[in-house]
């Protein structure tokens, strides 16, 4: 790991969110998310978040075929932004345009109804607990933003 190059990069997810899920990296939502995630996991800065067991980036590795071990060490090297952008366009599986943006759209419009019923259950539960009375949750996204100050 390179620790002189990664903590300029990281956010301290201890005193700060990682960025919304809706923030486009290299083409596709989530991955900003992601690599705030996983640059805080290396660092023991994350806090609350999990990078290993996120639905998220679970997500997006699905779509992409992007293994979060792989990616976890190329990220260790301290990788900009850009450099991360850059390498998952070209370990991604997906490599139409279009593919992706009907992916992102598919995930920034999910609502809560289309998810599996485990996420349901979950997020049932979850969102009483976390968020505000009746709080404005139209898409999964939501949840974060809300959450996390942005909404």
């Amino acid at each position: 790991m390179n620790k002189k190059k990664l903590e300029p990069l990281a956010r301290d997810l201890r005193k700060e969110p990682p960025r919304s899920p809706r923030e486009v990296l290299g083409g596709y939502v989530i991955l900003a998310r992601c690599l705030d995630k996983c640059r805080a996991f290396l660092l023991g800065m994350n806090g609350e978040y999990n990078y290993w067991y996120c639905s998220l980036c679970s997500q997006l590795e699905e779509f992409s075929g992007v293994d979060h071990e792989v990616m976890k060490e190329f990220v260790a090297t301290g990788a900009t932004d850009e450099e991360v952008a850059v390498w998952f366009k070209e370990q991604s599986k997906i490599k139409d345009s279009l593919e992706i943006i009907r992916w992102n759209n598919k995930m920034r419009d999910m609502r809560l109804s289309e998810m599996s019923d485990d996420a349901q259950e979950y997020l049932e539960k979850y969102n009483r607990e976390t968020l505000p009375l009746h709080p404005p949750v139209y898409v999964w996204f939501d949840v974060y933003d809300i959450e996390e100050g942005r909404l």
